[in-house]
């Protein structure tokens, strides 16, 4: 992927009851640039997850480091920052009340009064460290619902260790110890901005074609059959 490119968006059909011709045998890499603290990019996930399993070829998915917040500071509850930034707690609590629905929707435990305030670097460098053992989707989800769901703390290595076990990734403390994975976390760091990433959840289709935002099931549908499509 080039530094320096610019992805055009994927247009799916806009045909509500069209059926999507994947041809046989084709497999379509996305690359999900995303940050664990973001509600939507939790909600894209299960969303794009739901799409692959109706897709009828293979998707191998990536997911690659954004952070909203680089200089956030540990300690506190989101809940808190957010009334600070967005003009007060019963804002904040709207736009929970709105967004616990769309998770509902989903299936997807959320309790966004337990969220606890993360610098996620040291995530990021987990699910590197997670892309090498082929355990990848597996961590994001699980620090995603560590997050979300359960108020964990992603600053805490012993937390984020404890949490890459029980997604399959074993010994992370002593890596993150080391140091692993931090050079891989500011390479994409640097694809993210070079390509003009603003805003996550955002998608990647084969190196080319983009979607950005938590679309809907029926969306990403589309979009995995028009690529595919594309380079069959």
């Amino acid at each position: 992927m080039s530094n320096t490119q610019a992805y055009p968006p994927v247009t799916p059909p806009t045909r509500r009851n069209a059926a999507p011709v994947v041809p046989v045998g084709i497999g379509v890499n996305v690359e999900i640039f995303s940050d664990v603290v973001c509600p939507w990019c939790y909600l894209g996930r299960a969303r794009f997850a739901a799409a692959v399993r109706s897709f009828g070829g293979q998707v191998d998915v990536a997911w690659r480091p954004y952070q909203l917040d680089p200089d956030a500071s540990a300690g506190g509850l989101m809940s808190e920052s957010l009334a600070e930034k967005f003009g007060g707690p019963d804002r904040v609590a709207e736009a929970h009340a709105r967004m616990r629905e769309l998770m509902a929707a989903e299936g997807l435990p959320y309790a966004p009064e337990k969220a606890l305030r993360a610098n996620t670097r040291d995530a990021h460098r987990v699910i590197a460290l997670a892309d090498e053992a082929g355990v990848q989707d597996a961590v994001v989800g699980r620090l995603f619902q560590a997050h979300h769901a359960e108020g964990r703390d992603l600053n805490d290595h012993g937390t984020l260790a404890e949490l890459a076990a029980e997604a399959g990734l074993a010994g992370v403390g002593e890596r993150l110890a080391a140091g692993e994975g931090d050079a891989a976390v500011t390479a994409q760091l640097e694809v993210a901005r070079g390509v003009g990433v603003t805003g996550v959840p955002f998608f990647v289709f084969e190196g080319t074609w983009a979607v950005s935002g938590a679309q809907s099931r029926e969306f990403f549908e589309n979009a995995l059959a028009e690529v595919a499509a594309k380079i069959a």
